[in-house]
C-alpha cells in the first residue's frame, strides 16, 4: 500500500501553478499550468462565454478540499478552454494535464448504454423484455427488464456497498483481484431485492454489470471489443481504452489518490488496479478531450438513431433536489442559470469525473479531480459545470454546490 502525505506547503505551491493562458489547441502543456483557449473551425452555440475566473476558483477550492490536482476542459466546437490546478503525481510534482489519461469510473455506464442501445436498434434486444429472456436463470426476479437495468430501477442490491464498507481495506482486498460478471451478480443476488422492479430509482453497479453480461451474450464478443468497434474506433478516441484486467493506465496518465476513512491519514495511491469489481459499470480509461468528443457525439446524434437517443433522454428525478435526473445510462443536471446538461459522473478509487454536454452536443465539459472518498472535493468539482455552461452570473457561486447532492455523490461513494 502506497500512502502519500500532501503537506500544506505542497498544497500551497500547487495552488500557485493554476494558470489559464492563450495557446494553440495542440500545444504541449506545462506541468501545473494550462494552455487555456484556442480557436478552431466548427459550430457555435448561443451559450454565454465560460466564466474562466469562476472556473479557476472552483479548481482552487477543489485543491483546498483535499485533491492533489484538478482540471477542466471545455470544447464548444470553435474554442477549447483548458484549466488545471495542482499536481498529477505527488511524488514527481508533475502538473495536471488535460491530454493525460485517467480512470473514468461510471462514465463507463454511458459507453455500455450506447453499445446496448445499438443492439436495441438492430433488433437484437428489446428494452422492455425481461432480462431472463437473454440471461436465463441469472437474476432471481423475472420481472426485471433491460430498461430497469439502464434506469437503475431493478431493485438489485449494489454489491459494492459490501466491498467498500471500509474504504482502504476494501480497496486493497480487490485491487488485484479478477472477477467474472456472474461472480459479481451473485454477490448482489445473495441479498434480498431492495425494491419491486420498475418502482424506485436506486443506483446500483450491479445493473451495469448485468448490462455487460448481456452485451457479451448477445454479441458473442467481449465488452472491450464492442466498445472498440462501436464507439472508440468510429469516433477516433485515441486515449480511450478498456484494459481489464490489466492494472496499468497506458501512456501519459494522472495518478489517483484514495482518501482513508480516518481523519488526517495520508492519501493512498490507487492508480494501479484491475477495476475488475466494476468492469462494464466503471472500468474504462479516457482523457478529457476524448470524453468531450464522446458526449458531444452522443447528444449530437452521431452514435444512435434519433428515436434511440430520445429513449436515453427520458428522464426521471434521481433525488429530491429538482435539478438532477436519470434516463438510460445518462444523467441530466439543471444548472442555476436554467441550462440543462447531459452526461455522467464517475467515481473510481482516486478519480472523480464530470463529463457533460448541452442537448445539442455543441458545448462539452470534462472535469477531473484525483482524490476520492472526499465528498467535499466531489461537490466543489461540480461547480465547474456552472462556470463552464452558465458564464458569469449574479448568483453566488456556492448556491449550486450547496444544493443537496444525491447520497451516491455527496458521500464520495465508489463507482458512481
Amino acid at each position: 500500500m502506497r500512502r502519500i502525505s500532501v503537506t500544506r506547503a505542497a498544497a500551497a505551491t500547487a495552488l500557485l501553478t493554476l494558470v489559464v493562458t492563450a495557446g494553440p489547441a495542440t500545444a504541449a502543456e506545462t506541468p501545473g499550468a494550462e494552455a487555456g483557449t484556442s480557436a478552431r473551425p466548427g459550430s457555435t452555440t448561443t451559450l454565454p462565454a465560460p466564466d474562466l475566473a469562476g472556473l479557476r476558483d472552483a479548481l482552487t477550492r477543489t485543491l483546498a478540499a483535499g485533491a492533489p490536482g484538478a482540471m477542466t476542459r471545455i470544447d464548444d466546437g470553435r474554442t477549447v478552454h483548458r484549466a488545471t490546478a495542482g499536481v498529477s503525481d505527488t511524488t514527481s510534482g508533475a502538473g495536471m494535464d488535460t491530454d493525460a489519461r485517467f480512470r473514468i469510473g461510471s462514465v463507463t455506464k454511458t459507453f455500455s448504454t450506447v453499445v446496448l442501445m445499438q443492439l436495441v436498434g438492430s433488433g437484437t434486444v428489446d428494452l422492455d423484455a425481461p432480462v431472463d429472456r437473454y440471461l436465463p436463470g441469472v437474476l432471481p426476479d423475472t420481472r426485471i427488464t433491460v430498461r430497469h437495468l439502464l434506469t437503475h430501477r431493478s431493485g438489485l442490491w449494489d454489491y459494492s456497498n459490501d466491498m467498500f464498507a471500509r474504504t482502504v481495506p476494501g480497496f486493497e482486498a480487490v485491487r488485484d483481484k479478477v472477477f467474472g460478471f456472474r461472480e459479481l451478480i451473485d454477490l448482489s443476488t445473495a441479498h434480498s431485492a431492495t425494491a419491486v422492479p420498475g418502482t424506485t430509482y436506486q443506483y446500483s453497479n450491479t445493473n451495469f454489470v448485468v448490462v455487460g453480461a448481456l452485451i457479451e451474450k448477445l454479441t458473442g464478443q467481449s465488452v472491450q471489443q464492442e466498445y472498440e468497434r462501436r464507439i472508440i474506433r468510429p469516433l477516433r478516441l485515441r486515449d480511450t481504452t478498456y484494459v481489464h484486467p490489466e492494472t496499468t493506465i497506458p501512456g501519459k496518465r494522472i495518478r489517483g489518490y484514495l482518501t482513508p476513512d480516518e481523519a488526517g491519514a495520508p492519501l493512498v495511491d490507487s492508480t494501479e488496479q484491475t477495476v475488475s469489481w466494476a468492469q462494464s459499470a466503471g472500468a474504462m480509461i479516457s482523457s478529457p478531450g476524448d470524453l468531450d468528443r464522446f458526449v458531444s457525439a452522443l447528444l449530437g446524434g452521431r452514435l444512435l438513431r434519433a428515436d434511440l437517443l430520445e429513449e436515453m433522454l427520458r428522464m426521471t428525478p434521481s433525488d429530491s433536489s429538482g435539478a438532477r435526473f436519470y434516463g438510460l445510462g445518462l444523467r441530466r443536471r439543471d444548472l442555476s442559470c436554467g441550462i440543462s446538461v447531459y452526461g455522467h459522473t464517475g467515481t473510481v478509487q482516486g478519480y472523480y469525473t464530470y463529463a457533460f454536454t448541452t442537448r445539442d452536443g455543441k458545448r462539452s465539459v470534462t472535469s477531473v479531480a484525483n482524490a476520492t472518498n472526499n465528498g467535499t472535493v466531489n461537490t466543489v468539482l461540480g461547480d465547474t459545470l456552472e462556470s463552464a455552461f452558465c458564464g458569469v452570473t449574479p448568483k453566488p457561486r456556492a448556491s449550486n454546490a450547496a444544493a443537496a447532492l444525491p447520497e451516491e455523490e455527496a458521500a464520495g461513494s465508489i463507482g458512481r
